[in-house]
């Protein structure tokens, strides 16, 4: 890497934040790793104050695991993929407190992926977790998104998308508007087992909650065809995204998130003949953030 400029900080931070927790991971300029580290999550629609205690509480807890003394924070430049960062209020007033990084550069956690997955290079990602997004990084530079719409009105494909259609499923054969089945029987026991139950149960959820049903729409799927047709709806909605984000059908894309590989054998042939696997994860996306911005590069 070699830049003059990289090496007035010793060290260099990613941090991949979400609504679930944080991942950081520190090295030296020349790429050699210092320690990995975890915390809470991070994503700015816990608020600037939150989201800063996690990152700080996992990249000091990192330095202390492995016997070295937190350093000032400016001596290290800091590389953050979170999500929230696409409502632009949150990411201005996250920056603006800012304790203290000599460098920082900030993106939304579907860009620190891209960058992850292609090393740097033109390429796609599709993340189907909780939620899903799609980001491309063009050859001329430029980014595309699609989907991050959230819950209920978008997450195609993803596990809160799913467990909003297999309770919809339950509540129809709770009424005997659809025959019953082992995958119907086990999405109603989870959900409170009876029409007063699911009432409950409606009443609270989450798209947290909602997502908690996925698992048992995959569990039924190779042998309910309730199951797997949402399956394969989902296979096709997860299609729909690869095209939106690269029409010419040339950029290679790389599927992330928890529900990727469980998805993968209800994506059409078609579409699947362009997924590649991911080289590297949002950590090492924000990373290589950093030391390009460090480094003077685009």
């Amino acid at each position: 890497m070699g830049s003059e400029v990289v090496v007035t900080f010793k060290y260099l931070v990613g941090v991949d934040g979400g609504g679930t927790g944080t991942r950081v991971r520190i090295e030296h300029p020349d790429g050699t790793l210092v320690a990995p580290g975890v915390g809470g999550p991070s994503g700015l629609m816990h608020g600037s104050d939150k989201a800063w205690a996690a990152i700080l509480a996992a990249l000091d807890n990192a330095f202390v695991e492995v016997g070295l003394a937190v350093p000032d924070y400016a001596t290290m430049a800091i590389g953050l993929g979170l999500a929230g960062v696409h409502n632009q209020r949150w990411a201005a007033e996250f920056k603006g407190k800012n304790p203290g990084f000599g460098a920082l550069q900030l993106e939304t956690d579907a860009f620190s992926t891209v960058l992850g997955a292609h090393l740097g290079q033109p390429g796609a990602i599709i993340s189907i977790g909780t939620g899903s997004v799609g980001e491309a990084f063009l050859p001329d530079g430029t980014r595309r998104e699609v989907g991050g719409w959230g819950f209920p009105a978008g997450d195609e494909g993803a596990g809160d998308w799913l467990g909003l259609r297999a309770i919809s499923y339950g509540l129809r054969v709770l009424d005997g508007r659809d025959q019953p089945g082992g995958f119907a029987h086990a999405v109603i026991t989870f959900c409170g087992g009876d029409r007063n139950g699911v009432n409950a149960w409606l009443a609270g959820a989450t798209q947290t909650t909602y997502a908690q049903l996925a698992p048992i729409v995959i569990q039924y799927a190779s042998t309910d065809s309730a199951a797997r047709n949402i399956l394969i709806e989902a296979g096709i909605e997860i299609a729909k995204f690869g095209a939106a984000l690269d029409a010419s059908g040339q950029l290679p894309i790389a599927l992330c998130g928890g529900l990727a590989e469980p998805l993968r054998e209800y994506l059409p042939e078609q579409f699947l003949a362009r997924v590649v696997k991911p080289h590297a994860d949002s950590v090492a996306g924000a990373l290589l953030l950093i030391r390009r911005s460090v480094e003077g590069k685009q």
